[in-house]
């Protein structure tokens, strides 16, 4: 353990006090979600990130548990000094609805049978899944997440949260991921859970009692979905036609090659971690995945409201570029503030749980773009045009400002006045506010970049800005002093 890492942690639980409505129209009366947290949340509440794991992971994406040989499965980004600082934000992450690591699913308890569910578990979807996560993420008190991060499934629920409820957070990242599963997709897990089916232990679900657990099914499913997570370059470069444990083809069917030797240990070791249901249910979520409205994800991202960034990785033959590019597309015809990194890798699809130095530079990077929203004074003084200027003055001497805002009735702002307009009052031997205030007035929006604002004050010369909405009515000001101060 180094100190970059976020140390000891536990998994903790909470349980949901109200029934979960799922899309298929059943109902869960009882739902427990694990999870883990890393670092403190802020008095204002504004510092939460929340993960999301892909297909199957769990909430222990950082850290130590006690006696583990290893950390969390995003210990490279989370941590002291990384771009998910545990010293900066409030890191959550949870094991999703119908998960087996904590969470409520196939494997837990039915209130009503006293029994595990099995396959009487209700399907689910990723909405599903993410409404259990606003449940936790509503327990904090947390009224708007700094950014929702995730990969692969993972993105999936990201994507969800931006549609589903796109004023909860500021930011999200999207990698490797798509708007809606497509048929490759689909067949994928069709044949994992095929695999699941035809293992006779499996014995329709019900084989929590019989201490016999359909591992060949299991085993086999996590090879097939193991394959789509590589990419030929990386199995090339790991293994090649490399012979395993032997000097030449035996001509039987016992393992030749190094890649079989691989995938079969993936397999075995998954079946030791995993619930074979939970499988088939969290399988079926990704294939129901679908935020397209009238068969547009133009349309089904017209609410969108965050800022974005989509990642996709080259080698990434499961969810390609160009599904990646599909988002993209669809949120710039939204007007939304998206932008889009590939990483250069040869691991695949799974680069997004290995590239270390790409994922903390972008993360980074866009984590640390502030907009105006993030730094404007909302509590302000406006005043009216038909005020005369000893009022604009007194004004200004008891609130300590040098800027004043003018406003309609509704709050529109149609000027500005400043001290050196009062100074200009006297020169002139001006009585009313609208004779010397500015009408011309530079404006800025909360969504602006702090970059691209900056520009416009050093190139008009001007210290402070009024921030508006789309109606024109002010939000709040943001001065020079402001954006000094976050750059030093």
């Amino acid at each position: 353990m180094n100190k970059e890492s976020v140390g000891i942690v536990e998994t903790e639980y909470h349980d949901i006090s109200n029934p979960i409505i799922l899309d298929s129209g059943e109902t869960l009366d009882e739902v427990t979600v694990a999870y883990e947290t890393y670092g403190e949340l802020n008095k204002e509440k504004s510092n939460a990130i929340l993960i999301c794991h892909a297909l199957t992971g769990d909430a222990h994406a950082a850290g130590w548990h006690e006696g583990d040989k290893k950390p969390g499965w995003w210990e490279m980004v989370i941590g002291p000094g990384k771009a998910l600082d545990s010293e900066k934000y409030f890191i959550i992450c949870s094991n999703v609805l119908g998960g087996c690591k904590g969470t409520t699913g196939p494997s837990s308890i039915s209130p009503k049978t006293g029994k595990e569910y099995g396959v009487d578990f209700p399907v689910i979807t990723i909405n599903d899944m993410v409404k259990v996560q606003k449940e936790l993420i509503d327990s904090f008190g947390i009224s708007q997440l700094a950014a929702v991060i995730g990969g692969s499934m993972g993105g999936m629920q990201v994507l969800e949260w931006m549609v589903s409820y796109p004023r909860m957070m500021k930011k999200a990242i999207a990698i490797a991921t798509a708007g809606r599963s497509s048929p490759q997709q689909i067949a994928f897990n069709t044949v994992g859970r095929q695999a699941i089916f035809s293992d006779s232990k499996w014995n329709n679900g019900n084989y929590y009692d019989t201490c016999e657990i359909p591992s060949n099914g299991l085993s086999l499913a996590r090879m097939i979905a193991h394959i789509t997570y590589l990419s030929d370059e990386s199995m090339d470069i790991k293994f090649g036609r490399g012979l395993q444990d032997k000097d030449e083809i035996s001509y039987d069917f016992s393992v030749d090659f190094q890649v079989e030797s691989y995938l079969k240990h993936q397999g075995e070791t998954f079946v030791k971690r995993f619930d074979a249901n939970s499988y088939l249910f969290i399988t079926k979520a990704v294939d129901l995945f679908d935020l397209s409205a009238n068969d547009s994800l133009i349309d089904g991202f017209k609410n969108v409201e965050a800022k974005i960034k989509i990642i996709s990785v080259d080698t990434d033959w499961l969810y390609p570029t160009e599904q990646s590019m599909e988002l993209v597309t669809a949120l710039n015809a939204n007007d939304v503030d998206v932008s889009f990194s590939e990483i250069k890798s040869n691991y695949g699809h799974d680069a997004f749980l290995l590239e270390r130095g790409q994922l903390n530079y972008i993360f980074s990077n866009f984590l640390s773009e502030n907009v105006v929203d993030d730094l404007m004074i909302e509590d302000i003084a406006t005043i009216r045009e038909n005020a005369d200027i000893v009022e604009a003055a007194k004004l200004m001497l008891d609130k300590h400002l040098t800027h004043i805002p003018v406003v309609t009735d509704d709050c529109k702002l149609i000027g500005i006045v400043t001290s050196w307009d009062l100074s200009k009052s006297i020169a002139t031997n001006s009585n009313h506010l609208k004779d010397i205030m500015t009408k011309k007035v530079k404006y800025c929006h909360a969504n602006d970049s702090i970059e691209e604002i900056a520009r416009k004050m050093r190139k008009f010369d001007i210290s402070c800005l009024p921030v508006v909405d789309e109606e024109m009515k002010v939000l709040g000001l943001i001065t020079t002093d402001q954006i000094s101060n976050l750059l030093s």
